[in-house]
């Protein structure tokens, strides 16, 4: 049986990140934001039963009174807090969708009921996931059935995992230890036990995991030879006889299509362009590449597009 590690008593887990951190201070500053604007209007609301209770002797007389300050006052305040509220969640939010370029890439693929998880060096791993303390980490996501939701409370982070997308969420944990990771998305009958542990470890602690969990070769070497068996090849290398794209150097790059517009070439792109292939078709090419839907399974998937980002190129955001 999976034990997860447990928290003292507290309103939530321990952030072990900056950004969670951050996180959880906008949330407490919001929090004392509201409680200042609510809370007179719940103390009037109090007195006014009070004094106008029934049986009391009060002047019910109604007046007409009106003052504008007071009505500006009450109208404005409270946009400009909003305002300021909306910049800083937008900050943040931006950093959350934007990882650094040197993030270390670890895919992750959601099944009825289990989390796996693949290393750059090909260490995989099951509802467990080991990374290095204070190193950027960015998680590509997939489902191979229904949508899951990858969700680590300590991060503050979630991501849903749709079946045929790649999403993605990053972090850089600045504090080791061990916190919990679940399905946050009602997936099935065992969807509750749909959970595991992320263990953040020193730099030299993360070496040993790997010597220790081993691997006959790398990701991108495994996608290298999937690539090759299930016929990319003969079409997506210099002396091919059929003319196609070059992907040489072309994770990350700006890619021109037919139809005029552009689009990067990230990982939802490579997939996206396996899976239908007359979709986005490169410019100054014939839409004649056959879908591979329904045949490469998302674990091979990863390992093709793992390997077409060691082709070269540089990741930028659209």
């Amino acid at each position: 049986m999976h034990f997860l590690p447990h928290y003292p008593a507290q309103l939530w887990p321990p952030a072990a990140s900056a950004m969670a951190g951050e996180i959880d201070t906008i949330f407490a500053v919001w929090c004392v934001v509201l409680f200042m604007l609510v809370a007179p209007v719940f103390v009037f609301m109090a007195y006014c039963a009070v004094k106008y209770r029934a049986g009391r002797p009060a002047d019910r007389e109604h007046r007409e009174a009106r003052n504008i300050r007071i009505e500006m006052t009450w109208m404005i305040v409270p946009f400009l807090i909003t305002l300021v509220f909306f910049f800083w969640a937008g900050t943040i939010y931006l950093q959350e969708n934007n990882p650094p370029p040197n993030a270390m890439e670890i895919t992750a693929l959601g099944r009825q009921w289990m989390w796996k998880f693949q290393h750059p060096g090909g260490q995989a791993e099951i509802n467990d996931l080991h990374v290095p303390v204070g190193v950027p980490i960015r998680v590509n996501i997939e489902s191979q059935d229904v949508v899951h939701s990858l969700y680590i409370p300590a991060l503050r982070l979630q991501e849903e995992a749709v079946p045929g997308r790649t999403t993605e969420l990053w972090f850089k944990a600045d504090r080791t230890g061990a916190y919990n990771l679940y399905c946050s998305e009602l997936c099935g009958a065992d969807h509750a036990l749909m959970a595991g542990t992320l263990y953040v470890m020193s730099a030299s602690g993360y070496q040993n995991w790997l010597k220790q969990a081993g691997a006959t070769q790398t990701l991108a070497a495994a996608g290298k030879q999937l690539f090759d068996s299930y016929g990319c090849s003969g079409c997506h290398t210099p002396n091919s006889t059929v003319r196609a794209p070059s992907l040489a150097g072309l994770y990350g790059q700006v890619v021109p299509l037919q139809d005029g517009t552009t689009v990067v070439a990230t990982d939802a792109y490579i997939r996206d362009s396996i899976l239908e292939p007359k979709k986005q078709v490169v410019a100054g090419f014939k839409p004649v590449m056959p879908s591979f839907a329904g045949t490469i399974p998302d674990e091979d998937m990863q390992k093709i597009v793992a390997y077409v980002e060691s082709l070269g190129g540089s990741q930028q955001t659209p």
